[in-house]
């Protein structure tokens, strides 16, 4: 039964801290590690997986007719007359150049980045500081009206690609460099959460293909259950993100990334 509100737990702060620019990876790997979570480094990182898999879902019924739309275009540009380059072409094109970078990561430095889900508490903090002072910058920006362009795009992927580590806020990286780039709040937070969807759905796909997916330390109910916390919690957090983002409410998560890293940075340090 403790496993399993445990499970449960990690899926709410899953579903919230994926969406709010704090650091879904750090918040999971400070909660296992005061809940003493005893899997492995690569158990700890297919929980992971799952719970981000069950906010990829919930993007993707949040922005359902954004989705929708992006598909029509890409089927409608082909007719008999040939092909024709659309919004929805140029907007996917971006799309795939962002996620490049966290491929390249991924698929060269797996293993290595694996290591770092496992209780590297010190490293969490410190990223998450790091986090606090990319949201207070973007907080600060000014002159955002520009739309998502290709040489934006890249950036913006790379900033995903460093957010592999956990305590880097993929949302908070990729939200914060857009709004520096000077993109547009609104278009930014879309960008930001439509980019990660291919993604995390190509990583499960690899891992499946690799075999590497065991439940050895949790059953299929607690990944179930944990699952269905985070992709509830993503459903309110994706919702309300995009509402601060365009009120540039982004600061007061800079005050509490700071708090959090210095706390977690202490504890280990000096209370552990």
């Amino acid at each position: 039964m403790e496993s399993i509100i445990a499970t449960i737990l990690l899926g709410i702060v899953q579903g919230l801290t994926e969406f709010l620019p704090v650091s879904s990876s750090g918040h999971l790997e400070l909660v296992k590690y005061f809940l003493g979570y005893e899997g492995t480094a690569s158990e700890s990182a297919f929980l992971t997986i799952i719970l981000h898999a069950a906010t990829a879902l919930s993007t993707l019924v949040v922005f359902r007719k954004d989705v929708a739309e992006i598909f029509k275009g890409l089927f409608s540009a082909f007719s008999k007359s040939g092909f024709t380059w659309n919004e929805q072409w140029d907007f996917s094109l971006k799309i795939v150049l962002s996620m490049i970078p966290a491929v390249f990561i991924g698929l060269l430095f797996d293993e290595k980045i694996e290591m770092l889900f496992d209780r590297q508490i010190v490293l969490v903090g410190i990223l998450l500081i790091v986090t606090g002072l990319l949201l207070f910058l973007a907080d600060r920006a000014k002159n955002t009206v520009k739309n998502v362009g290709i040489s934006q795009a890249i950036i913006i992927g790379i900033s995903q690609a460093i957010a592999i580590l956990p305590g880097i806020s993929r949302s908070g990286a990729t939200i914060s460099t857009s709004v520096l780039l000077g993109v547009d709040r609104t278009k930014a937070a879309r960008f930001s959460f439509l980019m990660v969807i291919p993604l995390i759905f190509g990583k499960i796909a690899k891992d499946l293909i690799d075999g590497e997916f065991t439940t050895e330390s949790s059953s299929t109910l607690e990944l179930g259950l944990g699952f269905t916390a985070a992709f509830i919690t993503g459903l309110l957090a994706c919702t309300w993100m995009i509402s601060l983002v365009k009120k540039a409410k982004l600061k007061y998560f800079s005050y509490y990334c700071f708090a959090l890293g210095t706390f977690a940075i202490v504890h280990k340090l000096f209370l552990n």
